[in-house]
């Protein structure tokens, strides 16, 4: 870390002021809509651990959190309206959860001085700090999915892709299609067939994909989808007799939600992750004494280690010790929008760190600099177990391609940096 104040200075200055206002964080979720069931249990995970927070801890650095939620129901429009509608109020830090959100207000929050963090989604170039100086997507990107699942897919051929045939299933929007350009990338390198089938919103109807598929005989598919579409898929992949241990989704397309429905015939899907599987975490015996109990839960309680409930949590962690250390670089617990992406950029999460924090080993060690907004890419594969219903992780977070990957990022971010007038640099 590039600054260090001690919490003691912190504590010093907190006890020589007045009371001080609540730590605002903006929940833009989604509880409904026809992606509600996923936009429920991550709005609830985050929601939670601020609440844990209050009550265990006293906020943060001793002042309160406060979750002001505005419903976007995945809608571009609305989220834009729920930003400018709650930006006035101190809002720290914004989780868009949404592509299409991201790239509108990418704009915005830089002009505005406000950091946003699109964790695991978004505009992939974002990782380019010295271009996207307000937006954040550690630890892991799209772009670094697609290298995980190829990876993962070279380790189970004895490191020989060529000749196999690879399709890529995806939502046909702006987040569906950020991995084709890498995939291309990867098939060049090696060796494999890419094929592209797009899947048109909500995604209900994909008799025509499948019979795609079935026809084109692909060895393996990817599939980065979202909502009921990959339900859907993985029905339909069960209905042509698709071996569910070829088929891996991004990790939005790797919660509960898609799998129960297929029941028996969904076991061993698999599905790429950037975070920690199921509840075995002290953090939840917190979770469980101080929210669920106290009666204080933002859903039913019911949600807690789910894949989407335990991704809102690591969200909410992230953004609370990014909170934390904006307080020790500027010596007040008191803090502003610009504090906060001074603490986002300075970031650094250690093993020792998540295991303080009741999440050892549920996600990777990184930290954040101006020349990588997007961490350190490490990716997991997890994989459903139809009997136990519940994922494993069956691999080790491990490195993906930035041999490919950030030539790509230089060329997408120096692009935008040349249409928007941006001189990239640090600060």
């Amino acid at each position: 870390m590039k600054y260090k104040l001690g919490t003691l200075a912190v504590a010093g200055l907190m006890a020589a002021s007045p009371v001080m206002a609540d730590l605002v964080f903006p929940s833009l979720s989604y509880r409904t809509g026809p992606y509600a069931a996923g936009g429920i249990p991550f709005a609830d995970g985050y929601a939670d651990y601020f609440t844990m927070l209050n009550a265990r801890d006293g906020g943060i650095g001793g002042v309160m959190a406060k979750v002001i939620e505005c419903e976007t129901g995945y809608n571009t429009e609305k989220g834009v309206e729920c930003y400018e509608s709650t930006k006035g109020e101190g809002a720290l830090v914004y989780q868009p959860l949404s592509t299409g959100i991201t790239y509108q207000l990418i704009p915005k929050t830089t002009a505005d001085n406000i950091p946003m963090h699109t964790m695991g989604y978004g505009r992939t170039s974002a990782a380019n700090g010295k271009v996207f100086s307000h937006t954040f997507n550690y630890p892991a990107n799209y772009w670094n999915g697609a290298s995980g699942a190829i990876n993962y897919l070279l380790s189970e051929n004895g490191g020989d892709l060529k000749g196999k045939k690879i399709a890529l299933v995806y939502h046909n929007s702006a987040y569906g299609k950020e991995p084709i350009r890498t995939l291309q990338e990867l098939s060049a390198k090696h060796g494999f067939e890419f094929k592209e089938v797009p899947v048109d919103h909500p995604g209900q109807e994909q008799k025509s994909q499948w019979l795609q598929i079935r026809r084109d005989k692909p060895d393996y598919v990817i599939m980065y989808g979202w909502g009921v579409m990959n339900q859907v898929a993985v029905q339909e992949a069960a209905n042509i007799r698709f071996p569910m241990e070829n088929f891996i989704g991004i990790w939005w397309s790797g919660s509960e939600n898609d799998v129960l429905a297929a029941g028996d015939k969904a076991d061993g899907y698999k599905a790429l992750t950037f975070h920690g599987v199921g509840d075995d975490f002290p953090v939840f015996d917190d979770i469980k004494k101080h929210v669920v109990d106290a009666g204080k839960a933002a859903g039913a309680g019911d949600q807690i280690g789910t894949v989407l409930y335990n991704r809102g949590l690591y969200a909410a962690m992230l953004a609370a010790e990014a909170a934390k250390t904006a307080q020790e670089i500027h010596g007040t617990a008191d803090i502003t929008p610009a504090m906060m992406r001074d603490g986002m950029e300075n970031l650094e999460i250690t093993e020792a760190k998540m295991a303080d924090l009741g999440m050892p080993n549920f996600g990777p060690s990184f930290s954040v600099s101006c020349e990588n907004h997007g961490g350190p890419g490490l990716i997991g594969m997890t994989q459903w177990d139809a009997t136990a219903k519940e994922w494993k992780l069956i691999s080790e977070f491990s490195e993906t391609d930035m041999s490919v990957i950030q030539p790509l990022i230089d060329e997408d971010s120096g692009a935008y940096a040349s249409e928007n007038n941006i001189e990239a640099g640090c600060k």
